[in-house]
């Protein structure tokens, strides 16, 4: 530890405060359809997935190698350059939080990475193959997948209980639920956490106290799975209120199949090393299990706010992290700058939410999830004919009457 600087500490402090954020932000990829549905209460849904997050951490350490030994090429990169790369971060996970936009994290940590490294050394510091094959390709295939799997899980489901009670499959399904929101909440260990993990050990290589290609030592492990998991104890409920009810309105049925479906994406990009969004799995099983109920409906212009800002997320983190390394390189006034800046626009960002605050008492109220006014909300599938006494939209037919029994 001869070579551990005050630089190093900071950089370190800086990327849990991210992993924190990076916990609250992600809430809803596990528990948002559980919360939704009632199937377990906000406060209890949020801790359980808190703990089982800590225990995700300790699962695997693929995805953080492919952080610390994989993106950029770690010769000629100084602990500045990973100070900026999480301000970006930081920063882009917090305006998306204010907006309520389940954008993705990751993304924003490596547009960070990615743009404080070609400020400091040039395009030739990225390692192109490695964001290509193991960043951007999953980024779209994770969703599509998801999506997919969810919707055809969605039609079984549905397709095997229709000849069965609704009140005698409703427990059942409501465990399935709990069950599936918990391997969400596990998969988002091994991935999420990782992703921490991997930066502060690229630091620790930068700063000479650890060699190339080295693991994550046990203390970096223990800190970045506790942190995330203070993060989504907090709950990020704007996201989570997005999630569960602005996409799509979901059923205990739907909301199994969808948890269950990005599990299975998530764990298994953790297993090959790939560093996936697990809030792009989550949205697009989310979206999917929305459109294999018949008569579902994805509210269009929540999931287009929501499309845009996956897009804008890697230039608008690398572009601020950038800005951020451009400070960093003036000297020590250019590093204290850049970090009350951090503070003082995270500050500004926290004040902002305190004009419409969102808790686990109001998550649920539809009112900041509807449509904006004149926004039409789309059917997407084939709309079931409304029951008796009804009105004639795919709004006012509830998740449960929407899939009729089928012979």
């Amino acid at each position: 530890m001869e070579n551990f600087t005050l630089l190093l500490g900071v950089v370190i402090v800086t990327a849990l405060a991210f992993d924190f954020t990076n916990g609250f932000h992600d809430t809803a990829n596990a528990m948002a359809t559980t919360i939704s549905t009632g199937a377990l209460k906000p406060k209890t849904a949020v801790a359980m997935s808190a703990v089982l997050n800590l225990v995700g951490a300790f699962l695997s350490v693929e995805v953080a190698k492919t952080i610390s030994g994989g993106m950029i090429d770690e010769s000629g990169i100084q602990t500045e350059v990973i100070f900026a790369a999480l301000v970006g971060a930081i920063l882009w996970n917090l305006v998306t939080w204010l907006l309520g936009l389940p954008s993705s994290s990751s993304h924003a940590l490596f547009g960070g990475l990615i743009g404080a490294a070609v400020m400091s050394a040039g395009w030739s510091s990225v390692n192109g193959s490695t964001v290509v094959t193991k960043v951007l390709l999953p980024a779209v295939a994770a969703p599509l997948v998801a999506g997919i799997a969810a919707a055809l899980a969605t039609r079984l489901t549905y397709r095997l209980g229709s000849r069965t009670d609704e009140k005698a499959t409703a427990k059942g399904y409501r465990a399935g639920q709990i069950a599936s929101a918990g391997l969400v909440s596990l998969a988002h260990g091994t991935n999420d956490a990782q992703k921490t993990m991997g930066i502060i050990t690229l630091a620790l290589v930068t700063g000479g106290v650890l060699s190339p290609g080295s693991n994550p030592p046990v203390w970096v492990i223990t800190s970045a799975g506790i942190a995330i998991a203070l993060g989504t104890y907090l709950g990020g409920w704007r996201i989570i209120r997005t999630m569960g009810k602005g996409l799509t309105d979901l059923a205990p049925p739907q909301g199994f199949a969808a948890q269950t479906s990005a599990a299975t994406v998530i764990l298994a990009s953790s297993h090959l090393g790939f560093s996936l969004s697990t809030t792009q799995s989550c949205s697009g099983a989310v979206m999917g299990a929305g459109l294999g109920r018949k008569g579902g409906v994805v509210r269009w212009s929540t999931a287009t706010r929501m499309f845009i800002a996956w897009g804008l997320t890697l230039p608008a983190a690398g572009l601020v992290a950038a800005g951020a390394q451009l400070l960093t390189e003036q000297g020590d006034w250019g590093t204290v700058l850049t970090g009350v800046l951090l503070v003082a626009g995270s500050a500004a960002i926290w004040l902002l939410s305190r004009r419409r605050p969102v808790d686990h008492h109001n998550v649920n109220d539809v009112d900041g999830a509807e449509e904006p006014a004149g926004v039409v909300t789309t059917a997407v599938a084939a709309v079931a004919p409304p029951p008796t006494g009804t009105a004639g939209t795919a709004n006012s037919t509830s998740p449960a009457q929407a899939e009729p029994a089928r012979a």
